[in-house]
């Protein structure tokens, strides 16, 4: 399977350039305060959260966590637009 490749000298289409999305590695290292609690979870959610972070390498805890934050960043979101739409209500209304 080894084949020589031919390059040739063409023109290059179209260039954009990509703005940077990644983040910086001090970014990647901040880690989010904790705050300790105590949580009783139905024995099927801890079971499933456990199987699938073996599956991936991870602790079932931080799949857990990550999760909540997820869900309050989306409904920050979801609360903040509806905020939005019924101040702009009552302004037109």
């Amino acid at each position: 399977m080894s084949t020589n490749i031919k390059y040739t000298d063409e023109p290059i289409g179209e260039i954009r350039i990509v703005q940077d999305f990644l983040p910086t590695p001090s970014e990647l290292v901040f880690r989010e305060e904790g705050v300790k609690v105590t949580l009783a979870l139905s024995k099927k959610s801890v079971e499933f959260f456990k199987a699938e972070a073996s599956r991936h390498h991870t602790q079932y805890q931080r799949m857990v966590r990550r999760l909540l934050d997820v869900y309050v960043d989306t409904q920050s979101h979801t609360i903040g637009r509806r905020a939005d739409q019924s101040s702009r209500k009552r302004a037109i209304g």
